[in-house]
């Protein structure tokens, strides 16, 4: 049967995802997305600044496009919280820390309670990559641990607590980023492992929640063993041979972002959409670039006209798409009550304190003591998470129990350590980035302590005894500070081997 335009232009558009500039929607972007049939947007740091600001938004893009939307964004929790102003989730690997599977449920609803009253229906988590790489320069503390069979156990309790609120999930980055030198962002990985390799730890917590995720996100990442030819995103061995048949995954096939350079600089995000299409995904995540996604758009009407694309596949996918919506609409009928807020907030601080690891003897500073402070100015963004810990917000939360004298400095290169005091003042370094120490840290700096507030394999890297976090929300400063103080213990346990100092590749 031949397709009339509207025809194709319905089933090309229901098959893309997009994002939009800002926290308003402009006339223009909704005439783009209307004339491209679009159904589903992701929403970004620059899209929620405020919560009046998402919900008008939200209300906006179903003006544009209708009720039937998806209105998706990454919520796992830790350093990838794309909504500031609501409470701040603990990381996965907090969590994990803890071990408490009916606190991952918790937690999992308060999430889901605080996007649904944005409007938001589905969430980019809960991450299902395991922690068997202490380089990876992306996953880290966002992963539930190196576990297979406890990280599954956690996640699908964090995604039942989730989805009871009515917010769909999406597990990701399959077939599992865990074992990565690389981050996507910047170029393809490559994991070159056996086969029974991956079948017995990175697909295991896939496989076992591959009837219980609503959707599912593919990593850029090329597997030879499971297709020597195509990335999992543009695989068709791997999203429709192992995802669809073998595991038997019946819910929506999300692309990670197609504008990453691992898919746009080697194929180009038009090109990816109608590859990944074939392969097997339901929706083609392109981002950043307008005549980018118009360009994915009129690629993939080609396609369908030429038939390289099957109407069928296409069907098939927004048949899927349209299924996640009717199960998880995106509301505006939610208000989240000011005192279910505070009871969200008061779980996420309980839970960042029982996730606080010692990692050796971390000693007892009395309140009052004081202390010498070596901190990063300024902490950025790894590209994935939001912008790290700031040492103003790190020395105000410190300051409560402690008298500080800080030493800053803008770059790594820039602080020589031997320069510092030989007074006796107790020395404290804070590790505010994901960034892991090289060789001249390892062997000069040396703290009588170590913060380590993000990433918790940089406490491998400093010889000294560290305290571990996960993260850097506002609950998580203070229950270090506490700590340090000796008003509490840090009770929790590495979910992971740090490992040896890390090596530069």
């Amino acid at each position: 049967m031949t397709l009339t335009p509207e025809q194709l232009d319905a089933l090309a558009g229901r098959c893309l995802m997009v994002d939009v500039e800002g926290p308003a929607l402009s006339e223009e972007e909704a005439a783009r997305l209307q004339k491209m049939r679009v159904r589903a947007v992701c929403l970004f740091r620059r899209n929620v600044p405020d919560a009046a600001s998402t919900r008008r938004l939200a209300a906006d893009l179903k003006r544009a496009l209708g009720d039937d939307v998806l209105i998706g964004l990454d919520q796992e929790g830790g350093g990838v919280m794309r909504t500031l102003f609501l409470p701040q989730a603990p990381a996965a690997m907090a969590l994990a820390a803890v071990g408490d599977a009916e606190l991952a449920r918790k937690v999992g609803g308060a999430v889901a309670r605080g996007l649904k009253s944005l409007g938001v229906n589905w969430n980019f988590a809960p991450v299902l990559d395991l922690n068997n790489n202490p380089a990876n320069p992306v996953i880290g503390e966002r992963a539930f641990g190196a576990d297979p069979v406890r990280a599954a156990q956690l996640a699908r309790a964090w995604m039942e607590g989730h989805l009871a609120e009515g917010v769909a999930c999406c597990v990701k980055h399959f077939p599992g980023h865990g074992d990565t030198h690389t981050d996507s962002h910047l170029d393809l990985p490559v994991v070159d492992k056996p086969q029974a390799e991956l079948r017995d730890y990175e697909l295991a917590p896939f496989k076992a929640l591959s009837a219980h995720a609503p959707a599912l996100m593919s990593a850029h990442i090329r597997f030879p063993s499971l297709d020597p030819e195509w990335p999992a995103t543009l695989s068709p061995a791997i999203l429709t041979g192992l995802l669809r048949r073998e595991l038997g995954f019946r819910g929506v096939a999300i692309t990670d972002a197609l504008n990453m350079k691992a898919i746009r600089e080697r194929w180009g995000q038009a090109a990816g959409s109608v590859q990944t299409l074939k392969a097997g995904a339901d929706l083609a995540l392109v981002l950043q670039f307008p005549e980018e996604m118009e360009a994915s758009f009129e690629a993939l009407r080609a396609a369908l006209q030429s038939g390289e694309l099957a109407q069928a596949r296409l069907e098939e996918a927004a048949e899927r798409v349209d299924a996640l919506i009717r199960r998880y609409p995106s509301r505006d009928d939610y208000a989240y009550a000011a005192e279910q807020r505070a009871a969200d907030e008061a779980l996420f601080a309980d839970a960042w304190r029982r996730a606080l690891t010692p990692y050796g003897e971390v000693p007892t500073l009395p309140a009052g003591q004081r202390l010498r402070l070596v901190v990063q100015d300024q902490a950025p963004s790894d590209g994935v998470s939001e912008a790290g810990l700031s040492a103003s917000k790190l020395v105000a939360a410190l300051s409560h129990r402690h008298a500080l004298e800080v030493v800053r400095f803008q770059q790594r290169a820039a602080l020589n350590w031997s320069t510092l005091p030989q007074d006796g003042v107790f020395t404290v370094l804070a590790s505010t980035t994901r960034e892991r120490y090289g060789r001249r840290e390892q062997q000069s700096w040396k703290p009588d302590l170590h913060l380590a507030l993000w990433n918790p394999y940089a406490a491998a890297d400093i010889a000294a005894p560290a305290l571990i976090s996960y993260g850097f929300a506002d609950a998580a400063l203070d229950a270090v500070s506490r700590r340090l103080a000796g008003e509490i213990a840090a009770a929790g346990r590495l979910p992971v081997a740090l490992g040896q100092p890390y090596q530069e590749q």
